[in-house]
């Protein structure tokens, strides 16, 4: 299965991912990265691995759809399979949506449904909780509404601010993530009836 994954930011989810697959831990191989920021980090620690990354301005486009038409093509030109979100700030349209439906997921920093949309990690500081954590998803056309494929719990300490919440959450992110995928490759089109862990 070829995977592409999508980024707004740094990419530290972007490079985990890559980096399992090249370690054949992914269960499928990430040949693309698409960023809708041309300045994003995610766009240099993808060529540092050798993957070729695009990045595409919305802004340069007359519409979401026109946007979201050129980048379905040039995920055909690679022949992607299948498409991680890894901090993609932006919600996935119609035209994303159809054409790869029910092979998009979603990695978001809180236990969904609470705290969708962006700030997740301030939101759950705000709201006073104990506990936050991390959420893999599908995507539908909802804001993080997609049915859940996994979560894990990070707890929320007297003294956390938002970079320490941060922090214990990448740590969760950086091993959930990849692993899920990995389940998700191998239960899916790669050919094993039965397959269990």
């Amino acid at each position: 299965m070829k995977i592409a994954v999508f980024a707004s930011g740094t990419g530290s989810n972007a490079e985990a991912l890559i980096n399992a697959s090249i370690a054949n831990q992914l269960g499928g191989e990430v040949v693309l990265l698409i960023s809708d920021k041309p300045g994003a980090g995610a766009l240099a620690k993808a060529e540092g691995y050798g993957v070729q990354s695009i990045a595409l301005a919305p802004k340069s486009f007359t519409s979401k759809a026109e946007y979201e038409a050129e980048v379905v093509a040039r995920l055909q030109d690679h022949d992607v399979d299948f498409l991680c979100l890894a901090g993609y700030m932006r919600l996935v349209g119609p035209t994303l949506l159809h054409a790869y439906e029910g092979r998009i997921v979603n990695i978001h920093p809180s236990l969904l449904p609470d705290f969708p949309g962006l700030d997740a990690v301030g939101q759950a500081l705000e709201a006073g909780v104990s506990e936050t954590g991390v959420t893999i998803h599908f995507v539908d056309a909802g804001m993080d509404t997609g049915p859940i494929i996994a979560q894990k719990k990070v707890s929320i300490e007297a003294g956390d601010t938002n970079e320490s919440v941060l922090q214990k959450i990448q740590a969760v992110e950086h091993e959930l993530y990849p692993r899920t995928i990995k389940q998700i490759m191998e239960s899916n089109d790669l050919g094993g009836d039965g397959h269990n862990e």
